[in-house]
């Protein structure tokens, strides 16, 4: 088979797209021939040699992808060879075939295209398991999420506004902003402009933030405490901004706030089992209904992953870029 490979950290040009040998599935796994697979910011990481695998993972970027399941190993039921599937992956999606834990795999949404679906698994798990499995977003409160423009942002927008909460986003440019209006943000911050702070406490009669989705890690920490509610919740998911910052705990205290941080790669397959199943449980639904929908800035080759790196780098694109083998 094929797949992109980095034989040494660099640049984008660091990808290189060459024969490797086959995939395979073991026990309790499937084989999925992949259709397309999608670009996030830990693919980048990886690339320039910040972000390894975990130990006995696939060396290969992509952490979601779609397509055909080929083959099914040991121990597996519920799947057939052909099944339309997307799945979350610790890594490998960057290839023609990938071995996938069956407790990972989705099926395509109805409505749904197969190459589109690929760009779903990671965000739509990143978002529910912090949002609302940790944070615990309800009905009538206020999500802050920073990067709206991007493919988590797009997804947190359209899940919140799908339980009823008010939704204020930072964006960098008014095409961002809105891009993130349509999908039904009520809140439009340009970052480059304005304090979110003050955006945000003015948005809600002073009171702040009750949960905020934060892709930007140290940078800020300080402004997110901030920007929170009374009992807010602050879900980092990112560093961006930098690894190190400076808490007041005076100011988390008096608030009575939380943080959390998390990542998905790394996680014990059962706690990613128990995010895929939750995931299919109460957003699948929401996809098949048409009120959810995965935003795509533009499919490429997979052989050309390092254009879509470029652009990634760049941040000039909405939503997610699909990565599509030939």
């Amino acid at each position: 088979m094929h797949a992109i490979t980095i034989p040494e950290p660099g640049e984008p040009e660091a990808l290189v797209w060459g024969e490797v040998p086959d995939a395979v599935a073991g026990e309790g796994e499937v084989l999925v021939e992949v259709v397309a697979s999608a670009v996030n910011r830990a693919d980048l990481l990886q690339r320039q040699g910040f972000y390894d695998p975990p130990p006995g993972s696939s060396p290969y970027p992509g952490l979601e992808c779609s397509g055909r399941i080929a083959a099914l190993g040991p121990g597996v039921s519920g799947w057939a060879v052909g099944d339309e599937v997307c799945a979350l992956l610790v890594g490998g999606g960057y290839a023609e075939k990938v071995a996938v834990p069956a407790g990972q795999l989705l099926p395509v949404p109805k409505g749904l295209g197969l190459v589109q679906a690929a760009a779903l698994p990671e965000v739509v798990c990143t978002v529910w398991s912090n949002v609302f499995m940790i944070a615990h977003l309800r009905p009538g409160e206020t999500l802050l999420v920073h990067g709206g423009s991007s493919g988590i942002g797009t997804m947190a927008i359209q899940l919140a506004k799908a339980v009823g909460a008010k939704v204020a986003v930072t964006a960098g440019t008014k095409e961002k902003l809105d891009r993130c209006a349509e999908l039904g943000a009520d809140v439009l911050i340009n970052y480059r402009e304005q304090d979110f702070v003050a955006a945000v406490k003015e948005a809600t009669g002073g009171a702040g933030a009750d949960v905020i989705l934060d892709i930007m890690g140290a940078k800020y920490l300080d402004r997110n405490v901030r920007a929170l509610a009374v009992n807010g919740r602050l879900a980092i998911i990112g560093m961006q901004g930098g690894i190190k910052g400076e808490l007041n705990i005076g100011a988390l205290l008096a608030k009575r706030a939380a943080i959390s941080a998390t990542t998905l790669r790394a996680r014990p397959l059962e706690e990613k089992a128990a995010i895929v199943a939750a995931v299919r449980e109460h957003v699948w639904p929401l996809v098949d209904a048409g009120h959810v929908r995965p935003v795509v800035d533009r499919e490429l080759p997979m052989s050309d992953a390092a254009t879509a790196h470029r652009v990634v780098e760049e941040s000039g694109h909405i939503g997610k870029l699909l990565l599509v083998t030939s």
